[in-house]
């Protein structure tokens, strides 16, 4: 339950770096980030206030992960978009009325069954080196397949296709994140003489860097329900490969099926929302 608790905060805080750094940049210049509007957002109190929201974020989703499995964290940070509709609406001018709420049921409905029904458990193992190979060979080979994919395609597709490559890149960095978790509980030093909160730092960044490409190529319509469904689905199959987390099997398929169909047309209402697109386009908060 801590674990739970943790990981709805953590999209919680997700959520409130999102719609603060959204709003901060609403009378932001156009164009990409540059030294100088990152400068000028350094003397914004809301953009300050959505980094240190996002700062928050991270540790909570890294306290998460040290007390619970992959497959049990971070389908709860799906919870963001929910929480993000919700602060949309309390902040003037907006009003709770414009809430998708049916998409927002779907989705946290969703999310219910799909934990429900896998039951996610265990998650204390320390992976082996080869555990390791296998899971960044795999994830690095069908992340590269998907842009290779991507660079033939135009339009929605290639958005989609970039936003599972964004989401899987989002579920290894959460695995190094709950290695390095690990690491801390044997101590700083070895923390941070240890290869995994190296790996986390690059991976993180360039899954935020996919993240802004995919963005550019769709719209939020396209990317966001693919970044929704691909990260606990990869993140579960990263759970089992390297932690020894279990979920159920057999029968229990099929309701972890409805529940994740449940999530996606959750997430493609909320993308949908006109409430969400009035936002200044921006980066979503993500802190893995």
């Amino acid at each position: 339950m801590i674990a739970v608790l943790l990981g709805v905060l953590t999209g919680a805080c997700n959520a409130l770096a999102s719609v603060l750094q959204r709003r901060a940049t609403k009378t932001a210049p156009a164009g990409t980030f540059s030294p100088a509007l990152i400068l000028e957002m350094l003397r914004r109190p809301l953009w300050l206030g959505g980094i240190a929201a996002l700062i928050v974020a991270f540790l909570l989703q890294a306290a998460a992960l040290s007390q619970a499995g992959l497959a049990l964290v971070q389908p709860i940070l799906a919870s963001e978009l929910p929480f993000t509709m919700i602060l949309i609406a309390w902040l003037p001018p907006r009003g709770f009325r414009r809430v998708p709420w049916t998409a927002v049921l779907l989705l946290t409905v969703g999310l219910a069954v799909l934990l429900s029904a896998a039951s996610p458990s265990g998650g204390q193992g320390k992976p082996g080196g080869a555990a390791w190979i296998i899971a960044v060979a795999g994830t690095l080979g069908c992340a590269a397949g998907l842009v290779a994919a991507a660079w033939f395609i135009s339009g929605p597709v290639r958005a989609v296709l970039l936003g599972v490559t964004t989401s899987l890149g989002f579920a290894l960095t959460a695995a190094f994140m709950k290695e390095v978790t690990e690491d801390f509980a044997d101590g700083i030093v070895t923390a941070l003489t240890s290869w995994p909160i190296y790996a986390m730092a690059l991976t993180g960044l360039a899954s935020l860097m996919m993240l802004q490409s995919a963005l550019h190529a769709g719209t939020l319509v396209a990317v966001q329900p693919a970044l929704t469904v691909t990260d606990p689905v990869a993140s579960i199959m990263l759970g089992l490969l390297l932690f020894d987390e279990h979920v159920r099997g057999g029968p229990w398929i099929v309701p972890e099926v409805i529940g994740v169909a449940l999530i996606l047309a959750g997430s493609i209402g909320i993308a949908r929302s006109p409430l969400l697109h009035e936002e200044h386009t921006v980066t979503p908060a993500r802190s893995g």
